[in-house]
């Protein structure tokens, strides 16, 4: 029922009036376009995020909220150095670079692109004391816990000793009526991590070489892949930076940060789009006009691609709500396939110029529907991968297909009804390569010609798939030039090497479980750096003592004030008066405990407070993290496991990683310790779905058998699906012997190949009498593709590159052994009709 419907209905449309026709198509036009209309008036946006492009990976609750806090912690940080001769010239231009950046904020208010300028914090060491100081009898370092253990009370009344009688010492008559054995300020020093930075007059410094380096950071109000918000923030920095040029034209600036590499991939995608595009359309035209020498031609191709285009962006923005740069990108290829359509037209008017345009787009209607039809199929093999960015393409892509198929059906009746094309020449051409090609054919056909062929195939596939790499690794989709990835790095190692993209996280059910824990990582993080695994990392553990650790502090230190304090006091000519007072003060402290709650209140530790996930997903949001322990680099981190039901998580950043198998290792064995690293992760979806990818393809080959067997009979299926099928083994082959590594993008691509090639195999099947026409439409198409893909070939950006390349070297393959089909088609039907005449 459903087929008699269908064929009724196209009946139906093919044998309405091309001015109802027409009248239908403008009124979808008119449609599509006032519907993108208002999709643009309701927030629809260009997204231009590489970040978008990626998998959604399926993790459990805690570890993805894990990503999150680092994601938009980090995301958006921007970090400035200013190099200088010497340390007062770099403060002086820090200085002035903050207040021009402040001046900005307060100036736009709310608008204000850059928040959070900040350097150095001088305050912190003094709230730092300020909170642990009536913590102190549950704080003790190692070396002290050590003393007090072993009973070796001497050596920490030596170490007092020894800081009274140094000028720079934190000693002094107040503390040491708390404090005798000045314990506490050893620990408030332990709280700061070893760094190459150091701290002037508010300003963040660090050497490099002869040169001082000021360090100034700043945090995007909106996302950097958001295009305003880059412009609004690149503004501010450049007017900021210019002033201080102006003042100090002998600093060198240094810039690092994911704003920088969103810039440099949105001009990227804008130039591709701008040049690629134009010369893609530009080739277009020319190939049209010098086919045809006809203006009518080369108007309805524009109108043909423009149609395609509009419904293209009108259902991609209708899906998703937004259109990523790399989306247009890749879209240009649907010039070089929509304008097919225009192509097969006009060259079937040439063959039969007695034939009107309503009859020649009757006549070449079935085919073009199947190849139409095909064609969306391989769209949609694409869209089944988990790329956002892919799964736009494929809607874009299928929906342009749609648009200039409607074109062809609806509009050229009636636009193309009065024109006839003057391509004598070209079809003559075209004839003959023909000709020349049945020549080879029946040549190749005898059993010498036919195996010195096969031959020559067979080793070429064996040699080149053998050589075939994988690379699946999503770094190499988008490499940032140089100018931005060289001072990043020079940035980093000032910092001490900074974050990298990977980070533990650490689980447990309860606070104490999750304090305990981290306690227990960090002496494995610190025999980590000592094998150089590892350069840095940022823990809680270092602020937030576990309850046992601190009970243990306190037990030891009761040794000082419960049996030891008379000792104490006459070693250290101290007055006897402070006994009473300093164990008063002791037993207070017995259930006084530091706690992550009355931290994170704290200026430092609403800092770090992104780094604690309480339960419930209750995590604390307070800001960035500690200044000069980050630096972010253009891609997140992530690793999904089961989810143990754990209800508290610790993030641990990693910073200057050498080694990450050996870090792995480290935690292979511990289920409370994930090394989370979400590169790693994504790069084994895209391995997973590269393999997904060529099951499809094989697939895909094989119901395309089936159902081209109900129309051309076995034989002529086979032969119409084995074009696509060998020009896919020889593009991969030609992969292996270029040394080009195969990736998710090259599988795509060959899905694409099986699409379009298709389309020329089904062409040249159905071609009967009209193989000049044919076979001048199909070079045609040809060219325009690889025009298309040829281009995209030559994409900065790897994924639009892998792409280009196994296009254009699919679609030449096909270009070349689809016209094989006419002669293997013809040899097949003289053997049937022999074998018929014998019966």
């Amino acid at each position: 029922m459903a087929s008699n419907f269908a064929a009724r209905a196209n009946q139906a449309v093919m044998q309405s009036s091309p001015k109802w026709r027409l009248a239908i198509w403008l009124l979808l036009m008119l449609s599509a376009s006032l519907w993108t209309l208002q999709l643009w008036q309701n927030g629809a946006r260009v997204q231009s995020d590489i970040l978008a492009m990626l998998p959604h990976l399926q993790q459990d609750k805690l570890t993805e909220r894990a990503l999150n806090q680092v994601e938009a912690t980090l995301a958006d940080q921007v970090y400035i150095a200013l190099v200088a001769k010497d340390e007062t010239t770099a403060i002086a231009a820090a200085k002035l670079l903050m207040q021009k950046l402040a001046a900005d904020l307060v100036a736009r208010g709310k608008q204000g692109a850059l928040t959070d300028i900040r350097s150095a914090d001088m305050q912190l060491g003094e709230a730092l004391g300020q909170f642990y100081f009536p913590h102190r009898f549950k704080l003790l370092t190692a070396p002290q816990a050590e003393a007090l253990a072993s009973q070796n009370i001497e050596s920490l009344l030596e170490a007092a000793t020894a800081q009274l009688y140094n000028a720079f010492s934190y000693a002094n008559s107040n503390l040491l009526a708390q404090d005798p054995l000045l314990l506490f300020p050893a620990n408030l020093l332990a709280l700061a991590p070893s760094s190459k930075v150091r701290a002037s007059q508010g300003i963040l410094l660090a050497n490099q070489g002869d040169h001082v380096a000021a360090v100034v950071m700043a945090k995007g109000r909106e996302s950097a892949f958001n295009p305003n918000a880059q412009l609004a923030q690149m503004t501010a920095l450049t007017q900021g930076l210019d002033a201080v040029k102006q003042s100090y034209p002998d600093i060198t600036v240094l810039k690092a940060g994911a704003l920088f590499h969103a810039i440099a991939a949105t001009q990227t995608a804008k130039s591709e789009i701008s040049i690629l595009g134009l010369a893609s359309l530009l080739g277009v035209i020319a190939l049209v006009w010098l086919a045809f020498r006809s203006v009518m031609p080369l108007l309805l191709a524009i109108v043909t691609i423009s149609s395609g285009l509009l419904l293209a962006v009108t259902f991609t923005l209708s899906v998703f709500g937004e259109l990523h740069l790399l989306t247009l990108v890749f879209g240009t290829s649907l010039i070089g396939i929509a304008i097919d359509y225009s192509f097969h037209f006009y060259c079937e008017r040439l063959s039969d110029t007695e034939r009107s345009a309503k009859a020649t787009v009757a006549y070449i209607y079935p085919t073009v529907t199947l190849a139409f039809i095909t064609s969306a199929l391989a769209y949609v093999g694409i869209g089944l991968a988990p790329f956002p960015g892919m799964q736009q393409v494929a809607i874009f892509c299928a929906a342009g297909l749609l648009g200039a198929y409607l074109t062809l059906i609806l509009a050229y009746p009636l636009l193309a009804g009065s024109s006839l094309p003057e391509g004598s020449r070209p079809l003559a051409l075209a004839g003959t390569y023909l000709a020349n090609l049945t020549k080879l054919s029946n040549r190749l056909t005898t059993p010498l010609g036919m195996g010195l062929f096969a031959l020559v195939i067979v080793v070429w596939c064996l040699i080149g798939v053998t050589k075939l790499t994988v690379d699946d690794d999503i770094r190499h989709l988008q490499q940032s030039p140089a100018s931005v990835t060289e001072p990043e790095n020079q940035l980093r190692q000032l910092l001490s090497g900074g974050t990298d993209n990977q980070f533990l996280l650490v689980r447990t059910a309860s606070e104490e479980a999750l304090l305990q824990q981290l306690e227990r990582v960090s002496p494995m993080l610190d025999t980590a750096i000592t094998n150089q695994e590892l350069g840095n990392y940022v823990s809680l553990s270092r602020y937030l003592p576990s309850h046992q650790k601190q009970d243990t502090a306190y037990h030891l230190q009761g040794k000082i004030y419960q049996t030891q304090m008379d000792t104490v006091l006459t070693s250290l000519g101290l007055d006897e008066n402070l006994k009473p007072e300093l164990q008063a003060a002791y037993l207070a402290a017995k259930t006084d405990y530091i706690t992550p709650a009355a931290f994170f209140t704290l200026g430092a530790g609403k800092q770090l407070a992104p780094l604690w996930l309480a339960p419930n997903g209750k995590a604390t949001d307070y800001g960035a993290i500690n200044d000069g322990d980050t630096l972010n680099d253009d891609g997140a981190s992530a690793d999904h496991g089961a989810d143990q039901g754990a209800d508290y998580g610790a993030i641990v950043l990693l910073g200057g990683i050498q080694q990450i198998d050996a870090l792995k290792a480290r935690f292979a064995h511990d289920g409370s310790v994930q090394l989370i690293d979400k590169v790693a992760d994504i790069s084994a979806v895209m391995g997973h779905y590269r393999l997904l990818t060529l099951k499809l393809l094989a697939l895909a080959l094989g119901i395309a058998l089936l159902l081209f067997s109900l129309n051309f009979g076995f034989k002529k299926a086979a032969v119409v699906v084995a074009v696509p099928a060998l020009a896919a083994l020889l593009t991969l082959a030609t992969l292996g012997l270029t040394g080009s590594p195969l990736s998710l993008f090259h599988a795509l691509a060959l899905i694409l190949v099986f699409g379009i090639g298709i389309d020329y195999s089904l062409f040249f099947a159905s071609a009967q009498n009209h193989g000049k026409a044919v076979m001048m439409a199909v070079f045609m198409s040809a060219c325009s593709t690889l025009l298309a893909f040829g281009l995209l070939a030559f994409s900065q950006t790897q994924a639009i590159h892998y792409f280009g390349l196994t296009l254009s070297l699919g679609i030449g393959f096909t270009f070349l052994l689809s016209p094989l089909i006419l002669t293997t088609t013809l040899a097949l039907t003289t053997n049937q009709l022999l074998t018929t005449k014998k019966s």
